[in-house]
Formats: C-alpha cells, structure tokens, sequence
C-alpha cells in the first residue's frame, strides 16, 4: 500500500468532484476523480487504490452495474466502499446493502465526518490487507519449502528461493550472495533479476548492509537509502552505476550454513516501487531461515558426488556420526530462540540417550559401539524435517531441535523415533544389537529456561526422569 492513501472519487457531480477532491487533498490524500461512465473501470484497471468514494445520489443504471461488477471482482474485493448518497436512507442503505459498501454518507456531507469516517475505514483496509498478506505468506511459505525439500542442487534451491520470493512480494530484484564475515568478496549465486546469472563476483565494499548483515549477524532494513547514514562513504561511487543510485530500499538477511553465516539473501526495490517493510522483512527471513536444512541437505548430497568435504564442514561435523558437534548446536539453537522470541514461537529441544551404552561397549567392542551410533544418527536423520535440526551432544547423547514444535507435536515425534530405535536391528557383520533409547524433552518459552543454556539443562533434567522411570522412555 502506497505511503500517502490513494482515493477513487466517481461523481458525475463536476462541482462536487471538484470540492472533495481539494478538501481531501489538502488533509493528505491522493485523489483522483472519474465520472461513472467505462472509465471508471479503467482508472481502477490503471492504480491500486485504498479507498472507493461513489456518489450514487445521480448515478444511473449503468454506473450501479458497473459498481456492482467491480464488488464481485476479487480483484477490488478488499478495498473498501464508501456511498454517498442523498437523504433517503432507506434507498441508500438497500443500495449500499446491495452494492456491499463499508459505509453511506448523505447528504448534507460535513467535512469532519467524512474525514473521519474515511480515516476509520483506511484503517480497517490497511488491518485486513495486512492480514490479508500474512496468511499469502505463509501459503505462499509452505509452497517454497515444498518446492525445495526434494531438490539435491544447491543452485536450484536458491533459483527457485529468488524467484519464488521476488514474485511473491513483486519486487524485481532479489539475490543470494555467499559470504562469509570479514570477506573482501561476495559470490552471487542466483538472481531473480538475471536468471543466467551464475557465481559472479562482487565487491562487498559496494554494499554496506551486506558487510552490516554479515558482520552483525542480523538483518539490516533499509526504507531509503538515499539519505540513510549506512550508504554515506558510497553513494558518491553511484554516479558510474545509474542502477545504484534507483535503489529506494534494501532488506539484507543472513542465513548460516553448517552454524556459521554462510551468506545473504539480498532484496532491494527500486525508486518507483513501495518501500520493503517489517511485512517484507519477515517473510524473507522465514522463507531463508527455514530452506537452511534443505540447502545444507543438498551441499551434502553434491559433497557426495565430489567426495571432497571442505575444512569448515570437517570443523563443524562429528567425525563419527556426521552430525553437527556441540559449537555448532550452540550456534543454531541460540538462533532457533531468537527466532522464536521475535515471532512469538514454540522450540522444543529433544535431548536423545543410548539406554545401557556402556553394557554395548563391554559386551560387543567399542568398535561396535561407535557402528551403534552411526546408525541410530542415520535412524534420527530420517524421521526429521526440513527445518529440524540434529547434533552429536556428546558421548551417546544427541540433541534434536524442533523449530515451532509445542509439547503436543514433541511427544508424538519422540514417542515414534523411540519405538524406531526398539524395532532397528542394530550391528553388522551378521552381530545384531538390540537397542533401546530414553529422551528428555523440554519446550521454549518456558518460566524456568530463559536461554538455551537453561534449556538444554531441562532437557537433560528430563532425561535423567526417564532413566530413573526405566527407561526406554521419555519424560518432559
């Protein structure tokens, strides 16, 4: 929605036209009038407008048709109504009923009335509009990460994220910059704006809230760049790039690959679109934050195929499992919390323990200890989500993250991966090793884990219950 709301004015009344239109405008609206002839439904075909103000007092006919044409279009079906009519209420209120109007005016109009009536429907325009593009959002969302949860290319992921996004917030540029913080460089390795676009190199020294985003590790928003302070040591370079200097807005958000900021995805409208808002900004994280496990997933399938893992996966990973280690754990769940407490979100941590482990070891090896807990990583792996999270906690600990999961929905999962690990024939080479395994559970917010720290110790608290309880059970 436009800053300054844009009001339809239709009257065949000129005079009246005329008085509206600089009564509105001189309290801060843009207006623009049209009789109720065809080009009615032109000038809405033209603009998007917040408010339609109709004089029916002369309409004929053919303007009530063409209004009640443009009511059942879904097209206008959320932007309000507003009649003004002539003192017989009856017949206005039949007509506003039939017409499906937010509101009728008669005639004498008072200015401060209709200010203020206009003013109270903007308002309820701009709550449902909002609310409106929420709930596209998280359909649109939930469409994304359907898109990218069987894709095994890295570049196709972020394809499909830049287009996907760029089309959902009708934005025309829309990229993905990998990056790490203190990085000179940046590589783009997708562009909505270029779709053939592939790993091109970019100067990160062009681009102030990249540098911010990286280096802070939070999203940086900017309403306009040509005044904000952040661009000030590179908005005299935009001269030799005219495509800098029609920027009007950037959202930049971080996302971390294998727990450690791997990159940017990088929106940015220009001066003849609206500003990105907190509505923009959110969408964006969500959609980034929650393809993470779907990228990470296919790097691993391509380092597969090459064989060749690099030193900051070998730092990350648990040499043994191929789980994330503990620092990395304690990056993404710090993040996870972050997350949850800024949209007012559910984290539930499952803290996962091999029943009896030291009896495995003494009765079949300590090698086949350790082929124990390879297998019941690959076991865990298969039962999570995209946006879950699994890592090597320590000994036969592991811990499971399980982003907006309440005590409900953990139960039910922890409850299935415990019957899995009862029913999998662990061991090899014809030794089969009969398993079993506690949990200790524990959900974000929670009056006594204010951080991750404090959770992880309820966690842990937890499974302590379920072993003292038997085991072979779980305990929240």
């Amino acid at each position: 929605m436009p800053l300054t709301p844009r009001l339809l004015l239709a009257t065949e009344d000129t005079a009246l036209a005329r008085t509206l239109s600089w009564v509105l405008k001189e309290n801060g609206y843009d207006v623009v009038t049209a009789a109720g002839g065809p080009q009615l439904i032109e000038r809405l075909e033209q603009e998007e407008y917040d408010l339609f103000i109709v004089d029916i007092a002369d309409a004929d006919a053919g303007t009530i048709d063409r209004i009640t044409r443009i009511r059942t279009d879904p097209t206008y079906h959320d932007m309000p109504l507003l009649l003004m009519s002539d003192p017989e209420f009856d017949t206005a209120l039949l007509d506003a009923f039939r017409l499906g109007a937010a509101d009728v005016v008669q005639r004498p109009y008072r200015v401060r009335e209709l200010l203020g009536r206009i003013k109270a429907h903007l308002r309820v325009g701009r709550e449902l509009n909002k609310s409106r593009t929420a709930e596209r959002s998280r359909t649109e969302m939930v469409a994304i990460l359907k898109e990218v949860t069987g894709m095994t290319e890295p570049a196709e992921i972020y394809q499909v994220l830049v287009r996907r996004v760029a089309n959902g917030l009708r934005i025309a540029r829309c990229s993905v910059v990998l990056a790490s913080p203190g990085d000179t460089e940046g590589t783009v390795v997708a562009a909505f704006e270029n779709p053939t676009l592939r790993d091109l190199r970019v100067e990160l020294v062009k681009y102030p809230e990249i540098i911010r985003a990286l280096e802070q590790g939070e999203t940086v928003m900017v309403s306009d760049v040509g005044v904000d302070p952040l661009y000030q040591t590179v908005r005299s370079s935009w001269g030799a790039d005219p495509g800098a200097g029609r920027t009007q807005s950037v959202i930049a958000v971080p996302f971390p690959l294998r727990g450690q900021i791997g990159g940017v995805f990088f929106l940015r409208t220009t001066t003849e679109d609206p500003p990105l808002n907190d509505v923009d900004l959110g969408f964006a994280e969500q959609v980034i934050q929650s393809s993470v496990a779907a990228l990470e997933r296919a790097y691993d399938i391509e380092r597969g195929r090459t064989g060749e893992p690099s030193l900051r996966e070998l730092a990350d990973t648990d040499p043994l499992t191929g789980c994330a280690n503990r620092r990395v754990l304690d990056l993404r769940l710090a993040e996870e919390l972050d997350r949850a407490r800024r949209y007012d979100q559910v984290v539930t941590v499952v803290m996962v323990d091999v029943d009896d482990f030291k009896r495995i070891n003494d009765t079949y090896g300590h090698a086949a200890g350790d082929e124990v807990l390879r297998q019941l990583a690959v076991l865990l792996r298969r039962e999570l989500r995209t946006m879950d999270f699994l890592a090597r906690y320590g000994g036969e600990e592991f811990l499971i993250v399980l982003p907006e999961t309440g005590g409900t929905g953990a139960r039910l999962f922890v409850d299935r991966i415990l019957r899995r690990v009862q029913q999998f024939q662990f061991g090899e080479d014809g030794v089969q090793i009969s398993v079993t395994a506690s949990a200790g559970l524990a959900t974000f917010p929670d009056d006594r884990a204010a951080d991750d720290q404090a959770l992880l110790k309820l966690a842990d608290q937890n499974l302590y219950k379920a072993k003292r309880a038997g085991r072979n059970r779980y305990r929240d």
